[in-house]
């Protein structure tokens, strides 16, 4: 189940990237203090991860029922950015994501 999470994240953050990068700043600061953000206001944490290919670490972080989720990445100097977040977070079974279902 994680893999089709990182795999949505990773394509949603490589076109989110662009797109983030035309539309001026992103909310940056130390991963420390972003992951302490998300944990405080929104009771997120860490349920995916993976490596974009210019070196940052992507991250899927969601509350515990699912209520809202964001898409952060790191960069190798410790600057994470939060890239795209929502509401109503639901993980997709695998036999949903190999019929091409629920997306």
């Amino acid at each position: 189940m994680y893999r089709l999470a990182l795999a949505a994240s990773l394509v949603a953050a490589s076109a989110l990237t662009a797109s983030a990068a035309e539309e001026g700043p992103r909310s940056c600061s130390n991963r420390t203090d972003v992951l302490n953000h998300l944990a405080n206001n929104y009771s997120e944490a860490p349920v995916a991860v993976g490596l974009a290919e210019n070196g940052g670490v992507i991250e899927l972080l969601t509350s515990g029922k699912g209520n809202t989720w964001t898409i952060i990445i790191t960069m190798p100097d410790g600057t994470s950015c939060m890239l795209a977040a929502g509401e109503d977070w639901e993980q997709v079974s695998q036999s949903l994501a190999a019929k091409g279902s629920g997306i």
